[in-house]
């Protein structure tokens, strides 16, 4: 089994249970936070849809300045709808799965850095940037829109098995 194969099946089923988190947020809690340093629902939520597009950016690049000189920094999306948070989502979940599907194991080696201003951050290989950056900052970020959720009476899916909302707990 290649590395994309092995990545495949388990980004599949994170994107399945993300996507169940986000068709949960209620547009009118957008503006909504549990306190004045936390984002708000609704840009949350546009960032954890955006997050797959990181992950394109880790495949097609071997680095990326998150706040070059040269030009403007990365500007995130504003989504006034869940609609067009879960059409952001589908999109770059599906660019990057392509990307997986493509990409030969050597590629996974590959060394890939984040850089800031011109000055790196870190260097990963391609492999371990895409499980942090992209694996492993959705699950956190989906964790902390189901407590969003909760905290706005909002059932929160199950994921990894039953809720106290769906299922035997």
């Amino acid at each position: 089994m290649s590395i994309s194969q092995a990545l495949l099946g388990e980004f599949g089923h994170e994107l399945a249970g993300t996507r169940k988190v986000l068709e949960r947020v209620p547009e009118a809690k957008f503006a909504w936070a549990p306190h004045p340093k936390s984002s708000p629902m609704g840009r949350l939520a546009t960032h954890l849809s955006d997050l797959s597009g990181l992950g394109v950016q880790v495949m097609e690049t071997e680095e990326l300045d998150i706040a070059p000189v040269d030009r403007p920094a990365y500007t995130p999306p504003t989504f006034k709808s869940v609609r067009e948070i879960l059409a952001n989502f589908d999109d770059k979940s599906a660019r990057l799965c392509a990307r997986f599907e493509t990409a030969p194991d050597a590629a996974w080696m590959v060394p890939w850095s984040m850089k800031r201003g011109g000055k790196t951050i870190f260097t990963l290989p391609r492999i371990a940037a895409v499980r942090t950056l992209v694996f492993n900052h959705t699950i956190h970020h989906r964790a902390q829109l189901s407590v969003y959720l909760r905290l706005c009476d909002v059932p929160v899916p199950s994921l990894y098995g039953p809720s106290a909302d769906e299922g035997n707990m």
